[in-house]
């Protein structure tokens, strides 16, 4: 029995990659600089590899900023804007991933989508019919020399030639189709490059596999790899899947000349089906992703070894693998201080799942795999009684009929008497909520968790900052004013902290895109509201102004999907319990006047089951009912919000019109505001705003980008139903580029109100 690993956390244990590159582009460090602390991140990581044991550890699993993106530079996909910059390879690369605004030029980054079910966000590859796709970047052959050096024998990690013609963007004419020759070409050079180097083996990550696929696509992608695999240049190939199964695609995957199939036994709800039905290759080898590379919770070891137990009766050659990449959870629970040994020692973080696979290992090389310590400590955990059950939320949750997912009166009626309420002129302007995080209060915060600051004090901060955030608002000119969330560490986080049944971490970060990283709280118990999480910043902000205040709360599916959810109730329970918590809140805030409350589903898609046959009953039925509960009590004067980012909403347009929000804003910019043929195709009743620049870039929008913008908006959307704003929150900006682009935002809508006027 072997172990291996899809790949490894890239961003350091302290973040040591995201600094270093924050760094850089503030001119602090050099390149030089830069990647010195990139290889002292990916030498720790294969030391740390090595030492636990395990048997297939991964190269090219490191990126600068993402993966996708270090594919298309290793293909020459390219764009030429960014080549025509002049720019050195590492800043011609962050260009692509940022933007570039300089003395060179001013560019947009590229498109930003979710990598699939997950909060990890990659950069959209685009395609031109110019186009020429080869092999022409070194980073994976790089790598794997480095590992050499270190005289480790590493399995280079390279997204798969299917998957990442299927994840591109072709602005021409051409399809993916009329790529797949020289795409298979470039790979088949790779592995001979990999072949002369002296790979055993060469991991290709094929996610696209999982989800559902026609009859062309699955031949599209026979075709590419019976080419690719024509002539291995005597490196075993492993085709990896995650996320899913294989349902469409598992004949051809055991047919075609692969040496490995790595399949998801996690999340891959047919995986094991498919196997039993269809039996398994003896001469390949299963990777099993029995180990959930997604989630916290410490691996039921009876689970594993049932699954794993009846693998071996269909494949000769069986390795205990992780179900995805281990990007998607924390470093290591080394550094959490604060959670008790009860609680730990539920959790498993990327570094104990190395753990777990070499007493994983251990079980299945005895002889009696059950007498095991290791084993015998793993059932104990898994049979202790659950702690944290709240029965007065349980059985609210159960009391629950149709009635309570029902707003009255219709949205129609609403609209009518909204817009008699607040008189708001057309095109009115927003923000979504956050304002930029200074200094001064990261700081604050950090003295006041440390007990260097008191909260007498550190409240008073809080509230000049908001007091100023109003100021600036009133004085750039905006409609519908925010408090600035100077008072919150993050969007999920800080709602957790107000809420019963939260565990928090204190350096359990995740890569969400880049250098943005996320510290998910993990739901321990029934969630219960323990107090009110916003009144008192939302009504002193509207008290220092006339104009109308949004109240900002986080939805309950994004809370949900951007925490580390339980593993013993369903999705739905937990949805439900979040939803009664926010419910309440919302409630709360308009018996304090405040009129206007956004409760924020930025991640509504993200947990779409990657199938739409499992869409309805997995997700939707329960995701927009949890949203249109939270509302549903509300008077018909109350304006609701709603805001979704860094998403494809098209084929679920008509489930987001039906969540009932009076208004949804979008993130529109990145992809060239493609959302609008689609609102107006489905005849889209919401008021919506589309973003009209991109906050994830540090560029600064000319008024006359924002006025061309308005001006594809107001071609597919009625003026009485378009709100101006940008396409997420500015927290992550900073004063110098967010205050620029608000005034030419608000220029820009003024301007195009009279126009239209």
């Amino acid at each position: 029995m072997k172990t291996s690993i899809i790949g490894y956390p890239r961003i350091g244990n302290l973040r040591e990659l995201k600094f270093a590159s924050e760094q850089y582009f503030r001119g602090e460090i050099t390149a030089a600089e830069l990647e010195q602390t990139a290889k002292a991140i990916r030498l720790y990581n294969l030391n740390l590899q090595k030492n636990s044991g395990l048997d297939f550890i991964p190269s090219n699993d490191f990126s600068f900023y993402d993966g996708v993106l270090d594919t298309a530079f290793l293909l020459n996909a390219v764009p030429e804007r960014y080549t025509a910059l002049g720019l050195s390879a590492l800043d011609t690369y962050f260009a692509a991933a940022r933007g570039y605004q300089g003395e060179k030029g001013d560019v947009k980054a590229l498109a930003m989508k979710k990598w699939y079910n997950t909060n990890y966000h990659y950069m959209v590859p685009e395609i031109s019919d110019a186009a020429e796709l080869k092999l022409v970047g070194t980073k994976p052959f790089d790598l794997f020399r480095e590992a050499l050096d270190q005289g480790v024998q590493t399995k280079p990690v390279v997204l798969g030639a299917y998957t990442f013609l299927k994840l591109a963007r072709y602005t021409g004419t051409k399809t993916a189709a009329d790529f797949a020759d020289a795409i298979a070409a470039a790979y088949s050079e790779l592995l001979c490059r990999f072949g002369e180097l002296g790979a055993a083996w060469v991991q290709l990550d094929e996610p696209s596999l999982v989800k559902d696929m026609t009859e062309a696509e699955t031949a599209l992608f026979v075709s590419i790899y019976e080419k690719i695999l024509a002539n291995k240049h005597g490196v075993q190939v492993l085709v990896q899947t995650y996320f899913g199964d294989v349902r469409d695609c598992y004949n051809q995957l055991c047919t075609l000349d692969f040496d490995g199939i790595g399949l998801d036994f996690a999340e891959g709800k047919q995986s094991l089906a498919l196997v039993r039905a269809n039996g398994f290759p003896k001469d390949k080898t299963l990777f099993a992703g029995v180990v959930n590379g997604k989630n916290i919770w410490h691996n039921n070891y009876a689970h594993t070894l049932s699954i794993v137990q009846e693998l071996q009766k269909y494949a000769a050659q069986t390795v205990l693998n992780t179900s995805c990449s281990l990007l998607h959870v924390p470093c290591t629970l080394a550094n959490e201080t604060k959670l008790s040994a009860d609680c730990k020692q539920h959790f498993a973080f990327a570094k104990e799942k190395l753990t777990e696979l070499a007493e994983l290992k251990a079980i299945f090389q005895s002889a009696q795999p059950t007498d095991t310590s290791a084993y015998r400590q793993n059932a104990a955990l898994h049979s202790a009684p659950r702690a944290g059950v709240n029965a007065d939320v349980r059985a609210k949750v159960a009391a629950l009929t149709d009635r309570d997912f029902l707003r009255l009166p219709a949205f129609s009626e609403r609209e009518k008497i909204q817009k008699a309420r607040f008189a708001l002129p057309l095109l009115p302007t927003t923000t979504i909520g956050s304002f930029p995080q200074t200094a001064d209060v990261k700081a604050a915060r950090t003295a006041l968790r440390k007990g260097e600051l008191s909260a007498a004090d550190y409240e008073q901060l809080i509230e000049r900052k908001i007091a100023e955030c109003v100021a600036l608002q009133e004085e750039i000119g905006l409609d519908v004013l925010v408090h600035g969330e100077f008072e919150r560490n993050d969007m999920v986080e800080y709602f957790g902290e107000c809420l019963d049944g939260y565990l928090f971490t204190e350096k359990a970060w995740v890569q969400s895109y880049g250098t943005r990283c996320v510290k998910p709280p993990i739901i321990w118990g029934d969630i219960a509201r323990a107090k009110p999480m916003t009144v008192r910043w939302s009504s002193y902000a509207q008290s220092l102004t006339d104009k109308p205040m949004k109240g900002m709360l986080t939805g309950p599916v994004t809370i949900l999907n951007w925490s580390f959810p339980r593993e013993d109730i369903s999705l739905k329970e937990s949805a439900f319990q979040i939803a009664l918590a926010i419910r309440e809140e919302v409630l709360d805030l308009e018996a304090n006047g405040i009129r206007i409350i956004q409760v924020d589903e930025a991640a509504l898609r993200e947990k779409l089951p990657l199938r739409k046959s499992d869409w309805r009953t997995d997700y939707l039925d329960w995701a927009i009912p949890a949203f249109r509960f939270v509302h549903s009590g509300v008077r018909p004067e109350t304006q609701i919000h709603t805001h979704m980012c860094y998403s494809e909403f098209a084929d679920i347009i008509t489930d987001i019109d039906n969540m009932d929000a009076d208004v949804i804003t979008f993130e529109a910019s990145r992809s060239d505001l493609t959302i609008l043929d689609v609102l107006k195709e489905n005849h889209f009743r919401t008021e919506v705003g589309p973003g009209v620049y991109d906050i994830h870039s540090p560029r600064i929008p000319s008024k006359e980008e924002i006025k061309a913008a308005l001006a594809q908006m107001l071609a597919r959307i009625p003026a009485a139903k378009l709100w101006v704003n940008p396409d997420c929150g500015l927290k992550t900006r900073g004063n110098a580029e967010t205050v620029p682009s608000l005034k030419n935002l608000v220029a820009a809508a003024k301007e195009v109100r009279n126009e239209n006027s």
